[in-house]
Formats: structure tokens, sequence, C-alpha cells
């Protein structure tokens, strides 16, 4: 398992290295991440190591985020419905 730390901001650095900061779940300055040891995670994190650090840690399952909920789409036809028939009245 790695431990992925943002060590540098990301101000006036290449889109490309913000789409892989990104893609890690990397948030902002500081933040850290825990990613299983795979050729994939190896490749971005060569891509950008001057913006974060490394750290090998022991044991430990990754554990994905859970997805966030969807918000139930808007009433926005019952509103107009509702418009449409108080103006009738």
């Amino acid at each position: 398992m790695l431990k992925i730390t943002l060590t540098r901001g990301l101000v006036g650095k290449k889109e490309t290295q913000k789409k892989v900061v990104q893609a890690l779940g990397l948030g902002k300055y500081g933040s850290s991440v825990v990613h299983a040891d795979s050729p994939t995670i190896r490749g971005m994190v060569t891509k950008i190591s001057h913006l974060v650090s490394v750290e090998t840690v022991e044991g430990g399952e990754h554990k994905p985020k859970a997805a966030k909920a969807k918000k139930p789409a808007a009433k926005a036809p019952a509103k107009a419905a509702a418009k449409s028939k108080a103006k009738e009245e």
C-alpha cells in the first residue's frame, strides 16, 4: 500500500498534472490518500513526483470511497402545472 501526500500546491502547474492529482483523489495541499501498489498508480506518482511524497504503508485493505447518493430530481414540472392551474382560476 502506498500513502501519497500532496506536498506542493497546484497553482501554475500544467493541466495534465492537475488532472493526475485529481485522479489520485488528492484535494488541496496536505491531503493524503492510500492506494494499492500497482504499476498504474506508480506511473501517476512518477508524473507528479515533484508535487507529492510517497510512503509505503503496511497492511490495511484499500477502502474505496462510498459513492454519494444522488439527489432526487427537482419537481419543476409539478410547479409548472400548479402555476398554470392558478392562472386558469
